[in-house]
């Protein structure tokens, strides 16, 4: 069973920990799942390329900002990560159509704040006109998939993990079918043909100069929700979503990501999901 107490997890874990929970899924003859996301990508960088490096041939999904992107970064994720095609068999997706490991995913429109003074920062609060959050988000789902093509995916990563709930049922009719935000068990159903597809895990702490958050914590908090998953309903049980910001990733954090895929790696009651593969549940 695993060392970490029940309830104890988020105060802090280490590694033999999470081998201990990823046995607890092999006895139940159950395989724990794994997907990671990166935000804020606009253009090729250094620390995009180390990114993708440190990635090798897993997937990845890269969340992109529409109003922003520049021409060159489809060429430059070729370049870096070629396709290595995953099955792609959400709805509207054609009879053998894959997309290729680094999957992008649509970040908002223009990463811009439109909360009042005072609230916390959101692209698409409360209270916004209708009209121009529908059109922000057909122009950027055109935007990216004019510049990816199939790597391009239909799904919503609202900037700063937040979106007006009032806004929810606009995003199939504009062909929007996933949605990806920080988990929260206060988060609502979600309206049928609209695939949740949170993360749960930010590896940036944000009120500590955006630095690494430490092992313990990151471990702490993949354990817990991977315990969840696990004690929960199988049928329920989503994979667990690593989140990181290419930008701002130092030394800590690449080294605990490269010792987390190892650990993965290794073990047999563990894998990583595909984008892909998360949207056609």
């Amino acid at each position: 069973m695993s060392v970490v107490p029940r309830g104890n997890a988020a105060m802090g874990a280490d590694w033999p920990d999470l081998v201990a929970e990823f046995d607890d899924w092999g006895e139940a003859g159950r395989v724990a799942r794994l997907w990671w996301r990166d935000d804020d990508a606009v253009e090729p960088t250094p620390e995009l390329a180390s990114l993708l490096r440190l990635a090798g041939d897993l997937p990845l999904a890269l969340a992109v900002i529409p109003a922003d992107a520049r021409a060159e970064l489809p060429e430059f994720l070729q370049a870096i990560a070629p396709a290595l095609p995953f099955p792609a068999r959400w709805e509207g997706s054609e009879r053998g159509q894959t997309m290729p490991r680094v999957a992008v995913m649509q970040h908002g429109w223009r990463h811009a704040n439109h909360a009042d003074a005072g609230m916390k920062k959101s692209e698409f609060p409360a209270g916004r006109p209708a009209e121009a959050v529908a059109r922000e988000l057909t122009e950027g789902r055109a935007r990216l998939a004019e510049l990816f093509g199939p790597r391009a995916l239909p799904v919503l990563v609202p900037p700063w993990n937040r979106f007006d709930a009032g806004f929810v049922p606009l995003l199939t009719k504009l062909g929007i079918l996933g949605l990806s935000s920080m988990a929260s068990r206060m988060a609502p159903p979600l309206p049928a043909g609209l695939v949740r597809m949170d993360v749960h895990v930010d590896l940036a702490a944000w009120k500590n100069e955006r630095r690494f958050v430490g092992s313990g914590a990151a471990l702490g908090g993949l354990i817990e929700h991977l315990r969840a998953c696990r004690l929960g309903p199988a049928e329920h049980a989503a994979p667990v979503g690593i989140l990181t910001h290419h930008l701002i990733m130092d030394g800590a954090t690449a080294g605990f990501v490269d010792r987390l895929i190892a650990t993965v790696e290794r073990h047999q009651a563990a894998a990583w999901a595909s984008p892909a593969e998360l949207l056609a549940r």
